[in-house]
């Protein structure tokens, strides 16, 4: 146990420490000092660099782990050299992202914001990010078994939009198919309740500001063309055998 003594000479050299280094401590003397922690504890007001304390203030560096969807080989429509390679290729976009959020830190606490490197690596982050987190979203939603159930909110909320779950279905095919590479993806509107299909052109580009995304195809050739060539179609038909619409329907709520 250390002594009130011994707490007073320690903090009077570091007030004397943080006087001479710019702080603005103020006048403390021995009472005042002591009060204070026993307040709040000494190892409170004057830790040490290492600390709990003294690293709260620190920035935390976010990474993210490539997540494991090997549940889904063996899944009818989809071939596992398919998948495998459709893992790779997510597996990249995550590395990407973290590739970048380390880059982009460094060049901020180096004091490159102005370069025109800082500014293209900002644009093209919103591309690997959500390269990223749309392929989570899209494996997420697949592996299913059995349709959608008709006395849930999810059919209910179709019909009701749509006038008819065929209808919104023939709408969603329909978007998946245009010319063109990106994503179909039914989105929720939170502040009316509407649903509506969108396409994706790019990751980063198209996404309606505030919307939950519940159902997520993707229509890149990298989804399908090992198994289906140039047949989109029949890759769309696949892909709808497999939907978890329990996980669609749970991104709703």
């Amino acid at each position: 146990m250390i002594s009130g003594s011994a707490l007073w000479m320690i903090g009077k050299k570091k007030l004397k420490r943080t006087n001479r280094n710019g702080g603005a401590m103020g006048t403390m003397n021995r009472r005042r000092f002591l009060s204070l922690a026993g307040m709040t504890g000494f190892a409170c007001l004057w830790a040490q660099p290492g600390s709990a304390f003294a690293q709260s203030g620190a920035q935390t560096r976010v990474s993210y782990n490539p997540k494991d969807y090997s549940k889904l080989l063996g899944m009818e429509g989809f071939s596992d050299t398919l998948l495998k390679n459709h893992f790779a290729l997510y597996q990249g976009y995550v590395t990407h992202t973290n590739r970048f959020i380390e880059t982009l830190d460094a060049m901020l606490k180096e004091g490159k914001t102005g370069s025109p490197e800082y500014a293209e690596l900002k644009r093209r982050f919103g591309w690997e990010f959500n390269g990223m987190r749309l392929h989570e979203y899209y494996f997420e939603n697949l592996r299913g078994q059995g349709a959608l159930d008709k006395t849930g909110k999810l059919f209910r909320k179709l019909s009701e939009d749509f006038g008819s779950y065929e209808t919104w279905e023939k709408d969603f095919k329909a978007t998946g198919t245009m010319r063109g590479i990106g994503w179909a993806i039914l989105y929720h509107d939170p502040l009316n309740g509407r649903l509506m299909n969108f396409w994706i052109n790019e990751h980063d580009i198209g996404h309606p500001a505030g919307c939950t995304p519940l159902l997520i195809l993707d229509v890149f050739e990298h989804a399908f063309m090992i198994d289906y060539g140039l047949r989109r179609v029949d890759y769309i038909e696949a892909f709808f055998k497999n939907i978890d619409w329990k996980v669609v329907e749970k991104r709703m709520s």
